[in-house]
């Protein structure tokens, strides 16, 4: 089994890093593999609603996007990892989860998937609840915590004293093994999904 973490802050070794990590090393415990990608330092853009992706699995753009996509639909589960920016997700995280699932939903349904955000001060509900709205859109089965899911830190490494934060991080891991595992172990068959019904408000 493996989980892949994404790292949506443009800083790779920051607090949302930190966070990543710990929740990372207590799935290493339980024998699941792991593997951290930087999302927030490449130059991902946002979608353009231009419906080349229809029937391809791969967005058109070319940007380094598909080859991310492509590990992180192949997961056992995920985790996200944004900072906090005027209390939502950065730009680049949000550019890289519009189009990944917009594309990929249907291979994420019913794994596990989890949030993590770093912050200064507030603005962690909006911007973990911002992330978990992709999860409930795939059918994903949101991780639960102790908490609400955020490590506090302004500077490089200040995450890793806040106490509770890095708790919520390591019961992340905890609890997603719980959840890989159950499942591996289960003989119960995954709902059937149905159709997607579309409804216009204009028609």
């Amino acid at each position: 089994m493996k989980v892949i973490a994404i790292n949506g802050s443009p800083r790779k070794d920051g607090n949302t890093y930190s966070a990543l990590r710990t929740a990372c090393e207590m799935l290493n415990e339980q024998g699941i593999e792991t593997e951290i990608v930087n999302v927030g330092s490449m130059s991902i853009t946002g979608c353009k609603a231009c419906g080349g992706c229809a029937g391809k699995g791969k967005c058109v753009i070319n940007d380094g996007f598909n080859e991310i996509a492509d590990k992180v639909a192949e997961a056992d589960g995920i985790i996200v990892g944004s900072p906090v920016y005027y209390a939502g997700i950065n730009g680049t995280l949000k550019c890289f989860l519009d189009r990944f699932f917009y594309v990929h939903s249907a291979e994420m349904r019913f794994k596990p998937a989890a949030a993590i955000t770093a912050l200064r001060r507030s603005g962690v509900t909006h911007t973990y609840q911002t992330i978990y709205n992709f999860f409930t859109f795939a059918e994903m089965l949101i991780t639960p915590t102790n908490y609400w899911p955020g490590v506090h830190g302004t500077a490089k490494g200040e995450a890793e004293q806040d106490a509770e934060g890095m708790q919520i991080a390591r019961s992340i891991g905890r609890n997603m093994a719980y959840l890989l595992k159950m499942q591996a172990e289960s003989t119960v068959p995954v709902p059937e999904k149905e159709d997607k019904i579309k409804f216009s408000y204009i028609r």
